[in-house]
């Protein structure tokens, strides 16, 4: 059994939070290039913690030695959310999960997709109006939002617009809580941004227990219905549903799928993915496979155990990096290229390997609902839209903590699809369109 390469450094002065979550991705290369290997050691929230960059790694992590390595029950998440089955370890995750899949499969599923389709439409619909660029994270976010307030809670916003846009300000202030200091401090004219997320998520619960008492159609009903522990977990998994967290990782997703397949020069993959299903599930694996949604996840050590041949002592945090699991090159070949073939061939399959969701037991529990959502979105950009980045020129490098997205979110001009064939020998597409252009 070999010593876990890196140092885990001294309590405190030893600690690397702040240059991890400064830059991730450039404290996993920096260590995996010195260490010549995709799992090291370092010390990361002051415990000493296991960096997990390899495919294989993370499989034994999630899946293999899920029952070793919990969740760590002082998780902001914990805070933020209360009890649910993100949070919780053992059998009462197990039967939380086996209580709440029902909602998100088979008919419960199929029943969504018209408000779906409907969603995607009313938001999508007037990319090309103005003739000015999108900021597309800003249009593909209040997209999710409409979706899981829509679904989740019944509140739809061409129905009840105040009472829509309460909740997503709410939501908003709730979210502030998973990237502030959890410090829970008012004085006169200032709170904390942890202490008013607190507040906003008590508004938030009231908003939500009053749904339950009251609303006994689609999921809220459906929910309320269900045996559950106690009488808090089905407004807590609301919570979890309706949280920012969804909409922002869905348009982090879109955001991505619109900036690979943008331009002339990506025409062909457009039409490939607009006109075989196949292709287009395979290029959304890709866009997923290079920018996952979220950087990973963390473990607690239940008792001493290994990780990829490593002596993991009890107590030990162990954290795999999406990023680098994802571009692990025993497993993806030329590892940083947008190659969508490599699912149809060498990676076809290989699904198991992607892991911004999670998984094994503990994987995200609405990957199906959002894989729909996705390729909804998707289907409708790609049958009525060709896009570029306007100005062409623009700083896309990546932040990925909490949610990854370009740090500088990208402005995009659409042109409908019949403009587009029928101005096919305009070479001047690539300047600004006049509204009236567009509309004609």
């Amino acid at each position: 059994m070999s010593k876990l390469p890196g140092n885990a450094g001294v309590s405190l002065l030893g600690d690397k939070s702040l240059e991890f979550y400064r830059d991730p991705v450039t404290f996993y290369r920096q260590r995996v290039d010195k260490h010549r290997g995709r799992v090291f050691q370092g010390r990361l929230l002051n415990r000493p913690t296991v960096f997990i960059c390899s495919a294989a790694g993370m499989r034994e992590l999630l899946c293999e030695k899920s029952n070793v390595f919990l969740k760590d029950p002082t998780d902001l998440m914990t805070n933020m959310y209360g009890d649910t089955l993100v949070t919780t370890n053992g059998e009462e995750a197990c039967l939380l999960r086996l209580s709440l899949t029902s909602l998100f499969t088979g008919s419960c599923l199929k029943s969504s997709s018209d408000y779906i389709s409907s969603v995607c439409v009313r938001c999508l619909k007037d990319l090309s109006l103005s003739g000015q660029p999108e900021c597309v994270y800003s249009v593909f976010k209040r997209l999710g939002t409409e979706l899981v307030l829509g679904l989740f809670l019944n509140v739809r916003a061409e129905e009840q617009p105040e009472l829509f846009q309460e909740i997503m300000q709410l939501c908003t202030l709730h979210w502030h809580g998973l990237i502030s200091a959890p410090v829970n401090m008012k004085v006169p004219l200032w709170s904390s941004g942890f202490s008013t997320a607190l507040d906003a998520r008590d508004k938030l619960m009231d908003i939500i227990k009053d749904k339950l008492e009251n609303d006994t159609e689609g999921f809220v009903g459906s929910l309320g219905s269900l045996p559950l522990p106690d009488s808090s977990a089905a407004s807590q998994h609301l919570l979890l549903f309706i949280s920012a967290l969804i909409p922002k990782a869905f348009a982090s997703l879109l955001t991505s799928f619109t900036l690979a397949l943008s331009g002339n020069e990506q025409e062909e993959k457009r039409r490939r993915a607009r006109e075989e299903p196949d292709y287009l599930h395979n290029v959304l694996l890709e866009v997923q496979r290079l920018w996952p949604a979220f950087i990973g996840g963390r473990r607690i050590a239940d008792q001493d155990s290994t990780l990829a041949g490593f002596h993991v002592p009890k107590g030990h945090g162990a954290i795999y990096i999406s990023h680098g699991v994802h571009r692990d090159p025993e497993v993806f070949q030329q590892p940083d290229d947008f190659l969508p073939e490599r699912w149809s061939g060498r990676n076809a399959g290989q699904e198991h390997f992607l892991c911004s969701f999670g998984s094994g037991a503990r994987n995200c529990i609405g990957s199906n609902l959002a894989d729909v959502f996705l390729k909804e979105a998707c289907v409708y950009l790609l049958t009525h839209y060709d896009w570029r980045l306007d100005p062409p020129s623009q700083d896309l490098e990546y932040k990925w903590l909490p949610v990854s997205r370009p740090a500088n979110p990208p402005t995009m001009s659409f042109a409908r699809l019949d403009q587009t064939r029928s101005d096919k020998s305009d070479t001047s597409w690539g300047m600004h369109s006049t509204s009236s252009d567009i509309t004609s």
